[in-house]
């Protein structure tokens, strides 16, 4: 019983992680966050380090555990793409030469 269960648990994950391949290449071609949520992707990267918590308390540990940390290692680079992103969206929507690369006098004798 315990190794139909094993596997049932495997093939969620195996369903579950399929995906992110797909999200980590449209995030990195995309260049943009439009659709994504910050708040799913950190509940779902939770989600992974809760299932690796049991995992290494539950002790033989079973193939499952590798799953797991395969599906987080991907969910962490889709956040970090997520953040890359970010950033290059800011820095394309700043005007060219903004900030002045100079802050000096020019700069601060137009603003008094």
């Amino acid at each position: 019983m315990i190794l139909v269960i094993e596997i049932l648990e495997a093939a969620t994950l195996f369903c579950f992680g399929f995906g992110w391949p797909f999200s980590i290449y449209k995030s990195y071609k995309a260049r943009a966050n439009t659709g994504k949520s910050l708040l799913f992707l950190f509940v779902i990267w939770l989600g992974y380090l809760l299932g690796i918590a049991r995992k290494l308390i539950e002790v033989p540990h079973d193939f499952t555990l590798w799953l797991y940390v395969v599906n987080i290692s991907m969910v962490s680079c889709d956040i970090a793409l997520y953040y890359r992103n970010k950033k290059l969206v800011k820095h394309d929507s700043e005007p060219e030469g903004y900030p002045p690369s100079d802050l000096s006098q020019e700069y601060t004798a137009h603003t008094v």
